[in-house]
């Protein structure tokens, strides 16, 4: 019986297991290897050391300025432009004092990427319900989000949400996810998998890893955001009525499980649960609200 040359030996399946071992060790390593606690959520994050808040802030620039091609930035003079800065302003002004609280309730001390930042924020001209902050504080407000919001203490929400994302790195993390997922396909590949198998083993990565993971950096977000909204002197009781006229403005709830983010009800519900420490957050840190440089 002719046997197969060394090195192309198939086990079960017809698959060469012993690619995947291999590749499941070297996956294993890295993951360890990169993995640290996250001083403002006190949870396990996995950060590949070599990204560094540099590499993100630059890769940040880049789509901020793309986008600003392709987007048309509203006056800064416009009553609406200067109420989304002033809200910036605001937020960003709390940022430290609000790191080094969260951080010492896990006994670390607050990285502090911010001071890396360059904060720049932009009104656009469009109708999407959208707003984001990309890491180095490049922050972007969509003008169709404005009627959703309704008010400064609403939006002070949205911003503190989106500036958490770039706070907690997590452009960082999902890079790192990426590239773990970029092993799973090369390990998939070398091991003789067709491509029927390859799309379920994908599929259960994504259902059971990716969406879950993403979901989870969505409600780390609205906890830092929430914190943040209420010591830059902004009523947090408004995160819930907010999130109401977002899923009325989505055209309601939505499946979770396929989805990378909460779901609304999810969200309001986590959001309740969290709103006597935003409270005490308003009390503790709410002064007279502080300006930070900004604009020019």
């Amino acid at each position: 019986m002719r046997q197969d040359p060394v090195g192309t030996r198939r086990g079960f399946g017809g698959l060469r297991i012993w690619v995947l071992v291999l590749f499941a060790i070297y996956a294993g390593y890295y993951w360890l290897s990169n993995r640290s606690t996250d001083a403002l959520t006190g949870e396990k994050v996995v950060i590949d050391k070599s990204i560094s808040a540099q590499d993100e802030k630059a890769l940040g620039l880049q789509a901020y300025q793309e986008i600003l091609t392709k987007e048309q930035p509203v006056d800064r003079s416009t009553p609406e432009a200067r109420e989304v800065q002033e809200v910036v302003r605001r937020i960003v002004a709390r940022v430290p004092e609000v790191e080094d609280a969260l951080a010492s309730e896990h006994g670390l001390q607050a990285p502090h990427v911010e001071k890396t930042f360059d904060w720049d924020v932009n009104l656009l001209q469009s109708d999407q319900v959208n707003a984001f902050c990309l890491p180095g504080g490049k922050i972007a407000v969509y003008t169709g989000l404005l009627p959703v919001a309704q008010n400064t203490d609403a939006m002070a929400v949205v911003l503190g949400h989106e500036i958490s994302h770039a706070l907690l790195r997590h452009g960082a993390q999902r890079m790192t996810e990426q590239k773990l997922a970029q092993i799973g396909q090369m390990a998939g590949a070398a091991s003789g998998m067709d491509q029927q198998q390859m799309q379920t083993v994908m599929a259960v990565y994504g259902y059971g890893r990716a969406l879950p993971y993403a979901r989870k950096q969505e409600t780390q977000a609205d906890e830092l955001g929430l914190m943040l909204a209420a010591a830059a002197c902004y009523n947090p009781q408004e995160a819930i009525p907010l999130w109401e006229r977002m899923t009325q403005a989505s055209g309601g709830g939505q499946s979770e499980f396929a989805s990378d983010h909460p779901n609304p009800g999810t969200r309001i519900k986590n959001l309740q649960a969290l709103m006597p420490k935003a409270l005490e957050y308003r009390a503790r840190f709410c002064k007279q609200p502080a300006t930070a440089a900004l604009m020019p």
